[in-house]
């Protein structure tokens, strides 16, 4: 069903300005807000344009479509002008013709709901279809035949009060547009107080992770210096208390003798928790080396077997070694492995009243060996699972008043395996056992830092080396990034032993360097470097969380700056000590570098 409203002869410009009134009334008798009819009235004065600019003259038709809500406003306009060539590209927006043709047909199809479009040498008819608001009242033909009569009652002025509309029209959308960029601005003041806020904390983040790191060093230097002082009060303690019960004096009475067997028993668990530290200390300190060497398996269990059968104390208990079938060779460090096993067993043999510990090997599908240590002793509630890895902490059971431990065991081990390229896993229920297991690579890989260096991607790479010493991987990853789009290339190196063995290879035209590194005196390396005739012109660039610009500079830095360091303040410090020009030719900058480089090799040389 269908309800005409009224239709328009489109002959002279002013009757293109009286369509675009009548479908602005339209559209507000039709229930459409006012952004609505300023897109209709547009549309239709868009195409009305049209027809008068290209055809010459045309009409324009208004109707409502349907008798249901939602109900459309439909508007028709047509000529018989010449059409409107290349149509496709014109609807596609690919088009554009010298006098702007097609521009109000895309408009007109963005700002209705409905556009469809028949064109030929014959004219052009356009159909133009929006749906009424929902708010809107269902339009009957009386409604509609009042409406039309209100209009025809309209001031025949129609020009001046077009114009006067559209000013208005204009000055709303003004108002909007201020209104929006309003908004913009308080987003970007936002926006702007939210990235401050970023910065701000992640400068808190790396303050903290610089204070970490300096309370591990100092943690690790402490244990390290107080278990070697300790070692030797307690190594006196021992051999005297070897001395007395070994009765080298004379007798002792049967009471002194158990006070010194309590001595002894108290020097050796003391003893025991000091190489222990000393061991984590070293580990976390980086002093810690693996000695790979290639061993079998059976070899080392049957090793185990004779050290701990004797500490087997009860008959109900038994030690069971499961050699495989086929024996397995590792290249692997064979002490430190043998340290993890022995500590599996000997909490075993500690919290096993009875029953039997398994100890079984076996090789899983990635190339790796895997260890188990099977008891069937207390075992361990979930919640605990964690706990037991962590420094000093022991899980309260029955028999802990009979068993003396430290809570080191378990994290050595668990370093331990880390060093390994391994892992340790555990399963327990309580009141049926516990299975500790390690897992450990088959083959060691030893990294060589000269080879670790593609040579390949070295050679195709002519970007002038940076060489990057910085222990912390993400550290190491940042200055990667920073120097990705440069005409410098980073060289990684996480410790003074890597940088001297890359240094012969790469021949870096600039060094930075961090100055805690993990076991390492950095101060001494920089001294070491400016001392040496064939180094001593490389520039040295210190980002460090030290606080003493003061003493880089002394011994040879060539700039210093406190963490973090900015992508900018690298980049400029590079190239003004380099003398380089960010739009150098890269070639001959390398080129040119590499000369100067051997040419103070060579001079080196014949000073010598």
């Amino acid at each position: 069903m269908s309800i005409r409203f009224l239709a328009l002869n489109i002959e002279t410009e002013l009757d293109v300005v009286a369509a675009r009134q009548r479908a602005r009334d339209i559209a507000g008798i039709c229930g459409f807000a006012l952004q609505d009819q300023a897109r209709i009235s547009t549309a239709v004065s868009e195409l009305a344009r049209n027809v008068y600019n290209y055809a010459g003259k045309g009409r324009i038709e208004y109707s409502i479509e349907g008798s249901t809500v939602p109900q459309l406003l439909k508007i028709v306009i047509e000529d018989k002008g010449p059409g409107i060539p290349h149509i496709k590209e014109v609807l596609s927006g690919g088009y554009q013709s010298p006098t702007g043709m097609g521009v109000g047909v895309i408009g007109a199809k963005r700002l209705m709901d409905r556009f469809e479009i028949t064109t030929n040498s014959a004219g052009t008819t356009i159909i133009l279809r929006k749906f009424l608001p929902s708010s809107a009242p269902l339009l009957t033909p009386m409604m509609v035949g009042s409406s039309i009569s209100n209009l025809s009652e309209l001031a025949p002025n129609i020009s001046l009060s077009e114009v006067q509309h559209q000013n208005r029209e204009l000055l709303r959308t003004l108002d909007e547009l201020n209104a929006r960029q309003k908004e913009l601005l308080l987003l970007t003041q936002e926006l702007e107080d939210t990235n401050r806020g970023v910065v701000a904390l992640y400068a808190e983040l790396d303050e903290k992770a610089s204070h970490l790191r300096r309370a591990d060093e100092l943690k690790s230097r402490f244990l390290s210096n107080m278990s070697h002082e300790f070692r030797t009060p307690l190594n006196s303690i021992r051999a005297l208390a070897k001395l007395l019960l070994d009765k080298m004096d004379g007798d002792l009475t049967a009471e002194q003798e158990v006070q010194v067997e309590f001595i002894m028993k108290g020097a050796v668990s003391l003893s025991d928790l000091v190489n222990d530290l000393l061991d984590i200390a070293k580990i976390e300190a980086g002093k810690t080396e693996i000695k790979p060497t290639t061993f079998y398996v059976s070899e080392m269990l049957s090793a185990l077997r004779g050290m701990l059968k004797p500490l087997l104390v009860s008959n109900k208990l038994a030690l069971n070694f499961t050699f495989p079938e086929e024996d397995i060779e590792l290249f692997q460090d064979e002490p430190k492995l043998s340290q993890i096993l022995r500590n599996f067993i000997s909490n075993a043999l500690k919290f096993t009243e009875a029953g039997s510990i398994d100890v079984s090997v076996f090789i899983t599908k990635d190339q790796c060996v895997t260890f188990s240590v099977k008891d069937t002793g207390l075992g361990i509630s979930p919640e605990h699972l964690e706990v037991i890895f962590e420094e000093f902490s022991q899980i309260e059971n029955r028999l802990q008043k009979d068993v003396k431990g430290t809570g080191l065991g378990l994290p050595l081990c668990k370093n331990l395996a880390t060093l390994l390229k391994g892992k340790v896993s555990v399963e327990s229920t309580v009141g049926e056992g516990s299975t500790f297991s390690v897992t450990v690579p088959a083959q060691f890989k030893v990294i060589n830092p000269v080879e670790a260096l593609n040579p390949a991607l070295v050679a195709s790479d002519n970007r002038l080396p940076v060489m990057i010493i910085e222990d912390e991987d993400y550290e190491q990853l940042l200055y990667e990034r920073y120097l990705a789009d440069s005409e410098f290339k980073a060289i990684p190196a996480r410790s003074l032993r890597e940088a001297n063995a890359l240094w012969g290879q790469v021949k870096p035209v600039a060094v930075l360097l961090d100055i805690l590194l993990k076991g390492e005196d950095s101060w001494r390396w920089l001294a070491e470097l400016k001392q040496d005739n064939q180094r001593q012109h490389v520039p040295v660039i210190v980002a460090s969380s030290v606080e003493d610009e003061r003493k880089g500079l002394a011994l040879g830095a060539d700039a210093y700056y406190h963490k973090p360091l900015l992508k900018a303040d690298l980049l400029s410090s590079l190239r003004e000590l380099l003398h380089v020009q960010q739009d150098d030719s890269l070639e001959a900058l390398v080129n040119t570098k590499k000369s100067n480089i051997d040419a103070a090799m060579h001079a080196s040389d014949t000073s010598k």
